[in-house]
């Protein structure tokens, strides 16, 4: 009963701070731009991504739980969100409506989804519900972030942060399903602590 209570305690926390790391996309998002300004061609849309994903990366590894590997994640990251930006926005000519960005969410999630399941520990078909799920919740954000009516024909980088918060909750819950983060029985002098499956 205490060990039931434990886990779920330990994976709201987690999610929790997970969660709370949603502010590392429009971070991301706002120093890309900074320095490539809008995403209206190949260059911006690669060294914009980069700059992107390195940010998105170091976030996600942070706020983990230690799940993730820096090392790994934060390069596989940096390497996806730049293929994928590029690719995504070539693909609807760097156009804005609701649908283009939706696909170019698509493109781009697929991309990164990819590089950062390469990045997972644990096995391989956990590894490719992560892949499978990335490009549904990057069109999610994008399509959010176009119907409250964020400027989005600035050509951003990253979705806001409103579709930013969606996407973070939900690869939240979506990593304890790849990654569960569990609580060690008590050993013999020994206080609980955490620990990655």
């Amino acid at each position: 009963m205490n060990r039931t209570k434990s886990s779920r305690t330990t994976f709201l926390r987690s999610w929790l701070l997970w969660t709370a790391g949603f502010l590392a996309l429009p971070l991301a998002g706002f120093a890309g731009s900074a320095v490539t300004g809008h995403v209206d061609g190949p260059l911006p849309a690669l060294a914009g991504g980069a700059i992107a994903g390195l940010i998105i990366g170091a976030g996600q590894a942070l706020t983990s739980s230690g799940r993730l590997q820096a090392r790994t994640w934060i390069p596989a990251t940096t390497i996806g969100m730049s293929a994928g930006l590029f690719l995504g926005a070539a693909a609807v000519s760097y156009r804005t409506s609701l649908t283009d960005l939706a696909l170019m969410g698509a493109i781009n999630g697929l991309v990164l989804g990819s590089a950062q399941a390469l990045a997972l520990p644990g096995g391989m078909h956990r590894r490719w519900i992560w892949a499978a799920a990335m490009p549904a919740l990057w069109a999610l954000g994008w399509t959010i972030t176009t119907l409250f009516m964020i400027q989005v024909g600035q050509q951003f980088i990253v979705f806001g942060a409103s579709g930013a918060l969606v996407v973070t909750a939900i690869s939240g819950l979506l990593l304890q399903v790849v990654l569960p983060f569990r609580v060690r029985e008590r050993r013999a002098g020994q206080a609980p602590s955490a620990a990655t499956a």
